[in-house]
């Protein structure tokens, strides 16, 4: 249940999704593990994940839109062939499964990434048919967690992906998956009538958020970039452990 209602309500989910859509444009992930409490809070969790997955399908597509030019499709074909049957899968479990452990699993394993691309700086390229094992753990999880978009960013770094070829690559890839759960929500009824409204009243925030961050991103360097996508694994990382 929300702790406010009405106009109240939709002002506070407006600005977390804008918020979302900026930082999602701007390190390519991190915004829905940020906006996933907020959603929470205001509606509860089984509410909360259905809607977050309408809100980050909004922003990816802009950003699939708005680097479309730099997008590697083998990889999202790839990604998407794992991807969308672990989806529905997560989908039709969500309202069944127990969300804490596989939360704090997921949070100790983004900080051990960050720990491990410091302590091995030169990782081994993966493969492309690699992110079809990539695809089927980040569908499952972001099935179940409303948003596991940090999971997919060690790899896709580790390819030698950068910038509009990251974030659109990512986005692409993301759009399969949060396609695949919401008909899997669907069939398990989760699609509210609450759920629909407030995706599609969340849109116009998401978008100018996206805007913002995709002129945010032209403006720094990969270094930079890089840097800022390993500090939102570590604050997505902190955030899994402690519940949030």
């Amino acid at each position: 249940m929300s702790v406010i209602s009405g106009w109240e309500t939709l002002a506070v989910a407006s600005v977390a999704a804008f918020v979302l859509a900026v930082v999602s444009a701007v390190a390519g992930f991190g915004g829905g593990v940020l906006l996933l409490p907020v959603f929470t809070a205001l509606f509860g969790l089984r509410v909360a994940v259905p809607m977050l997955t309408l809100t980050q399908l909004t922003s990816n597509v802009s950003r699939v839109w708005l680097n479309r030019h730099e997008i590697r499709w083998r990889l999202v074909g790839w990604f998407a062939a794992g991807a969308v049957p672990l989806a529905i899968v997560g989908g039709l479990l969500l309202a069944h499964a127990p969300l804490t452990a596989l939360k704090r699993g997921l949070g100790v394993f983004l900080i051990a990434v960050v720990l491990w691309r410091h302590l091995r700086p030169t990782p081994r390229r993966p493969s492309d048919p690699a992110f079809a094992a990539v695809g089927a753990a980040s569908g499952l999880g972001s099935a179940l967690l409303g948003s596991v978009g940090p999971l997919t960013a060690p790899f896709f770094l580790a390819y030698g992906l950068t910038r509009a070829a990251y974030i659109g690559t990512e986005a692409a890839s993301a759009v399969s998956m949060h396609l695949s759960k919401i008909a899997a929500y669907g069939v398990g009824d989760l699609l509210t009538r609450q759920v629909l409204l407030y995706g599609v009243a969340l849109t116009p925030a998401t978008l100018a958020g996206t805007w913002v961050g995709k002129r945010i991103v032209g403006r720094i360097s990969d270094r930079v970039f890089v840097v800022l996508v390993e500090i939102g694994l570590l604050a997505a990382g902190v955030l899994f452990i402690i519940g949030l």
